[in-house]
């Protein structure tokens, strides 16, 4: 909406002041990082802030509603520059910034988390190439790792499976679930290393590895050696509250996704050729060890 009665009257007007304000903080600010000059409809920007907000005695309607529009606009920016270092060790720092802003143009903080933010990256990232040229499809893989350890953090959990329930079974009517938390990745480059060579300070580690957590937050990546492309499976998870990834045998990563789709223990098995038996148990054996396998939700 881009006008407003005089008076706020009813719960209608209040929600048409709401839908004003956010827009006017969701605009995308000038190259100097100020409000625009001009509203969407043409009408001086100054005249719109001065419909809606107060001056006071040392600051115009104007520079009230442009600190507030700065402040949102830093604040989710830092976010995201935070929250993908992978992604800015890929495009470089100013590029990545004009990448944010674009993206926060597009999908605007809609959740009451900012933990939900860079959830739609991937999909951007693929409707608009040309902000990430020449390497989309490697800003692609990072986007979905980067995401991919959010879900892992703090994804919400069900019970796992306790080997005697598995062993007990029948596999031709056994369907189990995974966790919610767990992501089961198909990538075009070795984006795992990539990423825990960009990261300073521990915070994911490879399954064999005992780094310590605890080191200071680099705030700025620093310069690896983009990946070739390589095809790999990772399981990106965690562990007694800590994050992991996990490189998956191409056939295992199968049975999963065929586990997680709602098949059968037997049918996700079944098409797997070339494999051992007793290497199909040792991965059933490991994947609950890791807590992965739970009842299939609504069973």
């Amino acid at each position: 909406m881009n006008r407003l009665p005089a008076r706020q009257r009813s719960t209608r007007d209040l929600k048409s002041l709401q839908r004003l304000m956010a827009a006017a903080l969701m605009r995308p600010l000038t190259s100097a990082n100020r409000l625009q000059s001009r509203w969407t409809d043409g009408r001086p920007m100054r005249a719109v802030a001065a419909s809606f907000i107060k001056p006071n005695d040392r600051l115009t309607s104007f520079e009230r509603l442009e600190i507030y529009a700065r402040c949102y606009w830093f604040r989710l920016l830092d976010c995201l520059y935070e929250d993908c270092p992978g992604l800015r060790a890929v495009l470089g720092e100013k590029k990545f910034m004009r990448l944010a802003e674009a993206y926060l143009a597009e999908h605007p903080s809609r959740s009451f988390t900012l933990r939900n933010l860079p959830g739609r990256l991937e999909r951007f990232l693929r409707r608009h190439p040309r902000l990430s040229a020449p390497h989309t499809a490697l800003a692609i893989d990072v986007a979905r790792f980067e995401w991919a350890q959010t879900v892992a953090f703090d994804g919400p959990a069900a019970a796992p499976l306790a080997p005697d329930q598995l062993a007990a079974a029948n596999p031709a009517r056994l369907r189990l679930g995974l966790q919610p938390y767990l992501s089961l990745l198909t990538l075009n480059y070795a984006v795992d290393d990539f990423i825990l060579a960009v990261k300073k300070d521990g915070a994911l580690r490879g399954e064999a590895s005992h780094t310590p957590e605890g080191a200071p937050r680099a705030r700025k990546a620093r310069r690896v050696p983009r990946p070739k492309p390589q095809r790999v499976y990772v399981a990106v998870h965690r562990h007694d509250n800590t994050l992991y990834y996990k490189r998956l045998e191409p056939a295992a990563c199968r049975i999963l996704r065929a586990l997680g789709a709602g098949r059968t223990v037997a049918q996700a098995v079944a098409p797997v050729r070339g494999v051992e038996p007793e290497q199909i148990q040792s991965w059933f054996k490991s994947w609950t060890e890791l807590g992965w396998l739970c009842a299939r939700p609504g069973r």
